[in-house]
């Protein structure tokens, strides 16, 4: 098939480990181009060896407007186009709100949400002049089913659900496409040091230390196949229409779907309020007829 011979320029933050890495490999392997970023770019150039044309190690700071757009310049400059940009980068803390400084809980959103937005910015005005392009987010289950003492993870992840949905409305004109994933647990290295950040002034009523060891616990074990997990984003980057939402595994698929169906009866049980606040009351169906 002609798409399983195209050649993209891909952009990857968050490449040095996990899933970043495993997808930076598999691309390199396969003879795409990518621009991998990390806040070490040697990290990234002691893991990858033997793609000096076709690899291109970028420390980024995703914070950092000016860094962002430097990143994607030097992108465009070295391969003269860019087609694929995964917002990969990501870190959760654990803590209840309140446990959470205001530090805390700004830079959470900031590496994880405002992070992307940076990216997106930068990247868009060359995809969408070429009329060409696929944003694709990696969010979480957690961006679609919150777990206590993991707030501003499921407020980061919910956001980017968000975000996406009005960004692939915003450029769908342009010929450019925008996806969220939706991992469920992958047996990555997110769940060790590192990914995971511990409050710095916890509370014992909480019991988010508990949250913390049975995170922690769970490293190792996960279900899923990251290698697998990174084709289908490969596949995902050729799709003739992609989707706007892209669930991964079968446990993500479950919480997903539990979710659904315990807000569809919430909303039920309280239809008679909320059809109640009309200046002309609006009566639920059933007292229709």
């Amino acid at each position: 098939m002609e798409s399983e011979k195209k050649v993209n320029v891909w952009f990857i933050t968050g490449a040095s480990k996990g899933m970043g890495l495993a997808l930076v490999k598999l691309l390199l392997a396969k003879g795409h181009a990518v621009a991998a970023t990390s806040r070490n770019a040697q990290a990234l150039k002691r893991q990858i060896d033997g793609y000096d044309a076709t690899f291109l190690p970028l420390e980024m700071d995703l914070t950092a407007d000016d860094s962002v757009r430097n990143a994607i310049q030097q992108t465009v400059k070295t391969f003269g186009r860019l087609d694929v940009v995964v917002n990969n980068a990501g870190f959760a803390y654990v803590g209840s709100l309140e446990e959470m400084t205001d530090e805390e809980f700004r830079y959470a959103l900031d590496v994880n949400l405002f992070g992307t937005v940076n990216v997106i910015r930068a990247a868009m005005p060359y995809l969408r002049q070429q009329r060409s392009g696929h944003i694709i987010n990696i969010a979480s289950a957690g961006g679609y089913v919150a777990v206590a003492n993991l707030g501003s993870y499921a407020a980061s992840k919910f956001a980017m659900v968000g975000l996406t949905e009005s960004l692939a409305a915003e450029i769908k004109p342009f010929g450019v496409y925008a996806t969220v994933v939706l991992p469920g647990s992958f047996r990555t290295r997110f769940l060790e040091d590192g990914s995971l950040t511990y409050v710095k002034t916890p509370i014992a009523e909480y019991g988010s230390d508990q949250t913390l060891d049975g995170m922690s616990k769970r490293a190792g074990s996960q279900p899923g196949d990251p290698d697998k997990l990174v084709a289908e984003l490969v596949k995902l980057a050729d799709y003739p229409a992609p989707p706007v939402h892209l669930i991964l595994g079968p446990d993500s698929y479950r919480m997903i779907m539990d979710k659904r169906d315990k807000d569809m009866a919430e909303f039920e049980a309280y239809k008679e309020t909320t059809m109640s606040t009309n200046l002309e009351q609006v009566l639920p169906d059933h007292q229709t007829h």
